[in-house]
């Protein structure tokens, strides 16, 4: 039995309303759960990317884009595994403030784990952490024991190590 394993969905698609329901639809009725999802303009003008993250085998991924291409208003889907893309997920923490000052500790975190601080204010601080999930899932363990008010994670932004077809198809629909 094939091994379930993290993918990475990439959807190309016109800018239209209900899509994102019906795309996932596809995964509802597939039982898949969505680990992180993404949306962007992507690299052509006028062309929305969805950046869809699963934990399933390769054939019902596969199955999976198949059933996507379908969908009337997209024009081109591709997926990858891990070792196939580049991509990171980014991070803010709410922090009190007294803590940057008072917890000497906090500050050695934000080194150690090349975080920045993005804004201090009397009550808070907010730190960014852009990474790998594991990374912000490492940082969240450290913070935590301190307090953190308020916490909140990016779906993955990945690009493909090889190349996607995708602006050279479309250019034969424009010619």
């Amino acid at each position: 039995m094939e091994e379930a394993r993290i993918y990475t969905i990439s959807v190309y698609t016109e800018n239209t309303v209900g899509l994102l329901n019906r795309i996932s639809g596809i995964f509802v009725k597939r039982h898949i759960n969505i680990e992180s999802i993404n949306v962007s303009g992507s690299e052509i003008d006028d062309v929305k990317r969805f950046v869809i993250v699963v934990r399933t085998t390769e054939k019902w991924v596969n199955n999976i884009v198949g059933q996507i291409e379908k969908q009337i208003d997209v024009i081109k889907a591709y997926y990858h595994n891990d070792e196939e893309t580049i991509f990171l997920e980014t991070a803010l923490f709410k922090i009190a403030s007294h803590l940057l000052f008072d917890e000497r500790q906090i500050q050695n975190i934000i080194k150690d784990s090349h975080s920045e601080i993005v804004t201090v204010s009397r009550d808070f601080f907010v730190i960014s952490k852009s990474g790998r999930r594991e990374e912000i899932e490492n940082l969240y363990e450290e913070l935590k024991p301190y307090g953190i008010m308020q916490f909140v994670r990016s779906g993955r932004v990945s690009v493909s190590k090889s190349q996607m077809e995708i602006s050279s198809l479309l250019k034969e629909f424009v010619h």
